[in-house]
């Protein structure tokens, strides 16, 4: 079986539940997740309205991203999942697991998967602030 269980760029609500499900594996000792929310500020200063948009491409990039970490690391089960769209404060926006055989490497792993879905996957989220600023962050932040 691929350790890749679960990828996805949706527009719809995520699921710790769903992603968690998608990396159970007996054979790991070790699960981690990471569930990345919209915030209430940024840069010291209040957010009120926060979008993502991804690049047609942006499901293979994310695809090349999780074989990378499976081929770095001797992970059991990873999944990794987007929102875009409008998303509210409190909002879930990525989804990222890993099932290995220690914590440790789930540890690494996991945070290798979101440090480079977050550098080399192209999804931008625009920003607007309380007072009237807005801004674009996107891949490579």
């Amino acid at each position: 079986m691929d350790v890749i269980r679960l990828l996805g760029i949706r527009e719809t609500p995520l699921s710790v539940d769903e992603v968690l499900a998608a990396v159970g594996d007996h054979a790991a000792g070790g699960t981690t997740i990471f569930v990345g929310t919209v915030r209430e500020q940024d840069h010291g200063k209040p957010v009120t309205r926060l979008s993502y948009s991804a690049h047609p491409s942006a499901e293979a990039e994310l695809r090349q991203v999780a074989e990378k970490v499976a081929a770095d690391f001797p992970v059991t089960a990873l999944a990794a999942v987007h929102r875009v769209g409008d998303l509210e404060l409190g909002d879930t926006a990525v989804i990222v697991a890993v099932a290995a055989p220690h914590r440790g490497e789930a540890f690494e792993a996991s945070r290798r998967l979101i440090d480079d879905l977050k550098a080399h996957v192209p999804i931008w989220k625009h920003q607007s602030f309380a007072d009237g600023e807005a801004e674009w962050v996107g891949v490579g932040e």
